[in-house]
């Protein structure tokens, strides 16, 4: 399995995709809420080209630098396809993403908070993985086995959540998950160059992804409860594009940070001190990340009211 890129992990996307798909077409009934509404179909191609743009823009910072051409051509433009996507959503009969719901304050603070989290949640596997690697020694398929327990506090975190909910709310429920997750890269951000399993990668993963897990059903569903029903799906999609999109943007700037303090040293010692920094700032992002949601989330879903 040593043999094999990471880029071949996405393949079990396909038969997955595959066996959906047919499962659909054999047992999903259709159903619609109110009237049949048409395509938006400029809309989605500005927004489907626009974000693709960006996620590439982005994604050659760490190789090329935020001032390169190959950079800031492809984030100028994506710029302005989103741009060009509000403008025909603003005038289109039946848009794709009506912009009200942007003005609702579940809706608008919920996809904030997830874009916040992303931007620092997502670095996590990234980063544990180069330094279990690259600075303790472990081969790609061990160090995907030191981030079980991680992978499986996010599942416990996420059964865990709904039932907090129903004593302290949602919005509490959020803070303590990413407080949780804070802590987690705070202590992941103390790691050394002869750190042990146990507590340089397994206890603060576990802190980090069961906040993580705690975090994520909460704000999910803040944002679907302040829509209509026939735009939870509508608002469901915009909550994990806010989460793909900070967490691609977050992944950049941490990178870049680490990279600028590790320099031109690939000592064990020196990547750990760029590893620790992109930690560091991830708490940092998240403590932010608190105090806006006990601040701006609503208390309460509006099932609750």
């Amino acid at each position: 399995m040593d043999a094999l890129s990471w880029r071949w992990v996405l393949l079990i996307n396909v038969p997955v995709g595959a066996v959906v798909l047919a499962a659909a077409t054999l047992w999903l009934v259709e159903s619609r809420a109110g009237d049949r509404r048409r395509l938006d179909l400029p809309g989605a191609i500005l927004v489907t080209a626009g974000l693709g743009t960006l996620a590439y823009g982005i994604s050659q910072t760490e190789a090329e630098g935020w001032t390169a051409p190959v950079t800031v051509v492809p984030l100028l433009a994506g710029v302005a396809l989103i741009a060009g996507f509000l403008l025909v959503e603003a005038r289109a009969k039946a848009p794709l993403m009506p912009l009200g719901l942007l003005r609702l304050r579940a809706v608008a603070s919920a996809n904030v908070a997830m874009f916040v989290s992303g931007a620092a949640m997502f670095c996590m596997w990234y980063f544990m993985t180069l330094y279990a690697q690259n600075v303790l020694g472990y081969s790609p398929l061990e160090a995907g086995l030191a981030l079980v327990p991680s992978s499986l506090a996010v599942v416990l975190g996420s059964k865990l959540a709904p039932r907090l909910m129903r004593t302290a709310g949602p919005r509490t429920v959020a803070v303590l998950g990413t407080l949780v997750a804070t802590a987690g890269f705070g202590w992941q951000s103390t790691m050394s160059a002869d750190g042990t399993y146990l507590t340089s990668i397994m206890l603060p993963g576990v802190l980090m992804m069961l906040g993580a897990g705690l975090a994520g059903t909460p704000l999910a569903a803040l944002a679907t409860s302040g829509a209509a029903p026939e735009e939870a799906g509508l608002v469901s999609g915009l909550v994990n594009t806010s989460r793909t999109m900070g967490g691609s943007l977050g992944l950049a700037i941490m990178s870049t940070l680490a990279a600028a303090r590790t320099g031109d040293s690939a000592t064990p010692a020196a990547l750990t001190d760029g590893y620790a920094l992109a930690f560091r700032t991830g708490a940092a992002v998240l403590a932010a990340g608190a105090l806006l949601m006990w601040l701006w989330l609503p208390r309460r879903t509006a099932a609750a009211h």
